[in-house]
This record gives C-alpha cells, structure tokens and sequence, in this order.
C-alpha cells in the first residue's frame, strides 16, 4: 500500500545521512575529524577520546555540547575542522530531486551540523534550492536534536504545526520528541527497518522511492 501523506504541508529533513546514503562514507569522515578534534582537546589518547565522544553524543545529542560544557570549547572553531572535508564521495541523485520536488508545501532542513557545513553539503548534492531555510545548530541556540529546546525553537521561528508536518531522520532518537508533539515520523537509512521504537512511524532504507511512491496533498 502507498504511504499516505496527504496531511503533510510542512516537510523536515535531517541533513547527514538522510539526504545522502550512509554507505557514502562521508558521515566516517565526519567522525574521524571529530575524534582527532576529541582528542586534542582532552590529551586522551584516541580509543579514550573516542569513548569520550561517544559519551557525550549519548549524554547531550552532540558531541560539541559536551565539549563546551566541559572544556570550554568555542563552537566556531569546532565547526571549522568540517570545512574542508572533501566531499567527492556524495553525488547527486536525480530520483531524489525528483521527488523532493514534487513535494506540496514548505521543506526545510533540522540539522546539528553548522549553516556553512550543510551549505556545503546541500550545494554538492544538488538540493540546496528545494529548501525554504536551514535550521542548524546555531539557530537552536546550541540546543541539539533530541531535546525539547531544539524542537521549540523551530517551531516557534517556522509556526510549525505538527499535525501537518513530516519529520525525515536516520537517527530515531531524533524522532522521539517529533512524535511527541504529533509530527508523522520517518527513519531513513540502512537499520531503519530493523527499529522497532513505537514512534516511528515508517521506516525506509532509501528516502527517494519512499517520496516518490508516496500519496501527497494536491496542489490547490
């Protein structure tokens, strides 16, 4: 059966690892650079620094919070270390375009990354002018997705109903508070369908057929 989104006016996506595929590579890339950051930062040696990261990615959402609660760390020079990381492993995908486009109503992109790091990404694959804004990091205050605050700020700089809005992510735990306040959730990636989190809705290892397959709003 098609899925049917026919409610949705307002589209959210998480920017890596949903708009591109896992298996890229590119999200490893991401971590590697940001263990090297870890681990200067705190002096541990790497396989400590990394536990470190991880801690702080369970704790807070994202390892900068971590990282400026406990070590002072100034978050422009945390993004900085992205922003010049090759980017030749993500292409572009036309059925994702495709399907994107035929999407009725406002997309925007959630993400925890900085606006010059999703700019980069977004004008590599292609998307960047399907979207009407980028919420990242700095707009929530330095609040990360999954907390409440993230979701807030949002909402309140996009008047966001959620009964109308569909929220695209590859972490589920992002999902928990978009289900809370009644957003239709989708998890994207390679272990979408192995979750079995009561509040995702759907699950899809790929987010272009998911789109293009599914029932939409038509136009007025």
């Amino acid at each position: 059966m098609r899925v049917d989104l026919r409610h949705v006016d307002t589209w959210l996506f998480d920017l890596d690892g949903t708009l591109y595929p896992a298996e890229s590579g590119f999200l490893d890339a991401v971590v590697d650079r940001m263990t090297d950051f870890v681990e200067k930062v705190t002096g541990l040696p790497r396989d400590e620094a990394l536990k470190v990261q991880k801690a702080y990615l369970a704790e807070h959402g994202l390892t900068l919070k971590g990282l400026m609660l406990h070590h002072g760390v100034d978050p422009d020079e945390f993004h900085a270390i992205f922003h010049d990381l090759s980017l030749e492993v993500l292409a572009h995908d036309a059925g994702l375009l495709a399907a994107l486009e035929r999407l009725p109503g406002r997309r925007l992109i959630f993400t925890n990354a900085d606006a010059r790091h999703a700019e980069r990404v977004l004008e590599r694959l292609g998307l960047g002018h399907l979207f009407d804004d980028v919420f990242h990091i700095a707009s929530t205050g330095y609040e990360p997705k999954p907390s409440a605050a993230a979701f807030a700020a949002i909402g309140a700089a996009h008047d966001i109903a959620p009964a109308t809005t569909a929220f695209f992510e590859d972490s589920a735990r992002n999902l928990a508070p978009a289900a809370e306040l009644g957003m239709t959730t989708v998890l994207v990636g390679p272990y979408a369908e192995e979750s079995t989190a009561p509040f995702v809705q759907y699950r899809t290892r790929h987010l272009a057929p998911f789109l293009r397959d599914a029932q939409l709003k038509k136009a007025a």
